[in-house]
C-alpha cells in the first residue's frame, strides 16, 4: 500500500503525481486506467485521440471528496502514460481515412481508386491491431487482480476490453450511455468503426448477453431494425421516450429503476460523453441536441451499485481536446465518479 501520511487530499494536485494528483504507483493502485489515444474512424470532428492526456491534466483540479463514495480514492487510482506509437499510428491512419471519406462524400467511386482501396485495408488492419493491443493490455491487468477502466479515444477503442473482461468474468451486460446506437455494420466501409462498436461487440463477444442503451437520439433505420430483431439481447431507452416519461410526470428514480431492471448481475458501463447534453461536451466528435445532465448519470450509477449488481469495468470515450479545456474538465469529473463507483461496487 502507498504511504499516504505525507499526502494532503485538501491541497492542490501535484503534476509530479498521477491522475487526480494521487500519489500511487501502478503496483499500489487497485484501479488502473488504460488510455487509448485512437480516433481513426471518426466521421465528423476529431480531437478525441488526445482526450486522455487532456483529461489527465484537467483531473488535477478535481477535489477528492465524494459524498457518495467517501475515501474511494484511497484504494488507489493510476493512469498509464498514453502509448506514443499508438497515437502516431492513429494520426497516420486518420489522414488516410479522411481522404477516403472525402471521396465518399463527394460521390466518388472508391473501387476504381487503388490508393483508397489500400487505405481502407490499412485502416481496418490498423484497427484490428489496436483492438488486439487493448485486449492484451487489459488481460495483463486483469490477471494481476486489478480493476480496469479505459479512457479513449473514439468509441471503437473498448472492443478488446469487452473480449478480455468476458473471458475473465464470464457472462455480463453493457450499460451504454450514448447519443448513438453504434449498431451499424461496417459503417462507411470501416469494419471497426466507432459507429459499429456495439454491433461488433454483440457479434464477437459471446459472454455479452445483454446490451442496454440509454439516451439514444441519433440513429438510422438499419439500427432500429437490428434492435427490433434482437430484442432478447438489446434494450434501448431512446432519449425521446425518456423525456416524454418525465414530461408526463414520471420521476427519474422510477426511470432508473426500470433501466437497471433490464441488466444482468455483472455490468460494464460504456460511457460515450455525447450521451450528455452537448453544453457539457461541445467539442465531442458528433454532438447531438438532447441528452442528460451529469448528475442524472451519477444518480443512475449510484442506483446501479445499490441494486447489488457488480460493476466489472468501464470506459469513457469521445472526450475531445477541442479548443478549450471545458470538455476535459467535465470528462475528468465523469471519470472520477466512474472510478469511485467501481471501487464501491467491488468493496
Amino acid at each position: 500500500m502507498a504511504d499516504l501520511s505525507q499526502f494532503d487530499p485538501n491541497s492542490v494536485g501535484l503534476l509530479s503525481n498521477n491522475i487526480f494528483g494521487l500519489p500511487f504507483t501502478e503496483e499500489e493502485a487497485r484501479l488502473v486506467l488504460l488510455p487509448v489515444p485512437w480516433e481513426v474512424t471518426v466521421s465528423y470532428s476529431n480531437g478525441t485521440a488526445r482526450g486522455p492526456e487532456h483529461i489527465f491534466n484537467a483531473s488535477l483540479q478535481v477535489d477528492l471528496y465524494d459524498p457518495d463514495v467517501k475515501d474511494g480514492w484511497k484504494e488507489g487510482f493510476y493512469m498509464r502514460t498514453p502509448d506514443k506509437q499508438l497515437l502516431l499510428r492513429s494520426d497516420y491512419l486518420r489522414k488516410e481515412a479522411e481522404l477516403y471519406l472525402k471521396c465518399l462524400i463527394e460521390g466518388g467511386d472508391v473501387t476504381q481508386n487503388d490508393f483508397l482501396r489500400r487505405s481502407i485495408e490499412d485502416v481496418n488492419t490498423g484497427s484490428q491491431k489496436m483492438i488486439q493491443w487493448v485486449y492484451d493490455q487489459t488481460k495483463e491487468l486483469l490477471n494481476k487482480g486489478k480493476l480496469v477502466g479505459l479512457v479513449g479515444g473514439d468509441h471503437s477503442t473498448p472492443l478488446g476490453f469487452f473480449k478480455a473482461i468476458g473471458e475473465h468474468k464470464g457472462d455480463f451486460g453493457i450499460l451504454q450511455i450514448d447519443a448513438h446506437c453504434d449498431l451499424r455494420d461496417s459503417y462507411e466501409g470501416f469494419t471497426y468503426s466507432h459507429a459499429s462498436i456495439m454491433y461488433n461487440a454483440l457479434k464477437e463477444v459471446p459472454q455479452l448477453k445483454k446490451l442496454v442503451q440509454v439516451g439514444i437520439r441519433d440513429y438510422c433505420e438499419e439500427e432500429v431494425n437490428y434492435i427490433n430483431d434482437n430484442s432478447d439481447r438489446v434494450t434501448t431507452f431512446f432519449d425521446k421516450d425518456l423525456k416524454e416519461r418525465m414530461f408526463e410526470g414520471e420521476n427519474w428514480k422510477s426511470i432508473c429503476d426500470s433501466i437497471i431492471a433490464t441488466l444482468p448481475q455483472q455490468v460494464y458501463i460504456s460511457f460515450d460523453i455525447d450521451g450528455l447534453d452537448p453544453k457539457l461536451c461541445p467539442h465531442t466528435g458528433t454532438p447531438v441536441p438532447g441528452g442528460f445532465e451529469a448528475e442524472q448519470m451519477f444518480y443512475l450509477f449510484r442506483k446501479l451499485v445499490e441494486s447489488g449488481r457488480q460493476l466489472i469495468g468501464f470506459d469513457l470515450n469521445e472526450v475531445s481536446a477541442g479548443h478549450d479545456e471545458w470538455d476535459a474538465n467535465v470528462g475528468a469529473r465523469v471519470l472520477f465518479k466512474l472510478c469511485n463507483y467501481m471501487i464501491k461496487a467491488n468493496a
